[in-house]
């Protein structure tokens, strides 16, 4: 009887904790609409790359906001990024901004999370978004990065792993 209790004792335990784990996992998620990263080849991203994301979108209600995410290792030798961010909507429309973003504090250390040699930064785009029709939207992310007095734009910005596009629902 004794054993009996303690393998049900087991399982109670075990169905608590991934109840848990799954509510943990969902209240942490539900806002997200879209989060999706694509690897850059050895780190080294050319200059005419376009990282390309497509978000279908139903919703024309909802508020939300959007970042552009970054990881990078310590081959980044900037304390800035400039990238060129545009999105192209269900009818063709397009809108593209120049962004710029701090990657370093003021003493060189860099901004972001991870506890590796990878960071990642979670760079805020635009903010209280409503996707007015319903269809498909493409977001296309590329560097321009430039040396100082140097017209031209670094060939290869060398330090980014991965670039991505995440969506949440304003609450």
């Amino acid at each position: 009887m004794y054993l009996f209790r303690h393998v049900m004792r087991m399982n109670y335990l075990k169905i608590s904790l991934i109840f848990i784990v799954l509510f943990v996992f969902y209240s942490c998620t539900k806002d997200g609409v879209f989060y999706q990263f694509k690897s850059i080849p050895k780190a080294q991203w050319h200059k005419d790359s376009i990282v390309t994301f497509t978000v279908h979108s139903t919703d024309t209600i909802s508020k939300n906001n959007i970042y552009i995410n970054l990881r990078n290792n310590k081959d980044y030798d900037f304390s800035n990024l400039f990238l060129i961010v545009g999105i192209e909507f269900p009818n063709n429309y397009q809108i593209v901004d120049t962004l710029e973003y701090e990657m370093t504090t003021p003493e060189g250390q860099y901004l972001g999370s991870g506890m590796s040699d990878i960071k990642e930064n979670k760079l805020e785009y635009k903010t209280n978004v409503t996707f007015p029709l319903d269809g498909d939207y493409q977001f296309r992310v590329q560097h321009a990065m430039r040396k100082t007095r140097n017209v031209e734009g670094l060939e290869y910005l060398k330090g980014v792993t991965d670039v991505g596009v995440q969506i949440e629902k304003v609450n």
